[in-house]
């Protein structure tokens, strides 16, 4: 249990950090992976989209911080989340020749062993209710 609650908070600051950085400097983190926002609308939509998922995300992850219940709910979603913005990730890469891709490589890497982590704290939570 404490694992799961220590890979949770691990993922809320994380999650809540980035939310934050999209949302108050969307230019900044948008040039990061090498894009442009080149009107208005874009940057709105880096705001909405990163910023703001990333913060509902985070704002859940908190809610179930506060409600055990929630604990194994929170761990799927960020398994399921992770592992399809990994193989997403993986097939840009491949589509799009991912050898000169830094970003994107220590972004598959972050995914990568944030799905572990979160898969990691989900067994423990159903060893222990088993256990039970």
């Amino acid at each position: 249990m404490l694992l799961a609650r220590v890979i949770l908070v691990i993922q809320l600051l994380g999650l809540a950090g980035l939310g934050l950085a999209y949302f108050s400097r969307p230019h900044e983190m948008a040039n990061l992976s090498g894009m442009l926002l080149m009107a208005p609308a874009a940057a709105t939509d880096m705001r909405a989209f990163y910023g703001g998922m990333q913060l509902g995300l985070a704002a859940f992850i908190g809610l179930s911080l506060a409600r055990q219940e929630l604990s194994r709910a929170a761990l799927t979603l960020l398994v399921l989340l992770y592992s399809a913005l990994a193989l997403a990730r993986i097939g840009g890469l491949w589509l799009d020749g991912g050898a000169q891709q830094t970003f994107n490589l220590y972004a598959l890497l972050l995914e990568l062993v944030s799905v572990g982590l979160c898969f990691w704290a989900l067994r423990g939570l159903n060893k222990a209710e088993q256990a039970r």
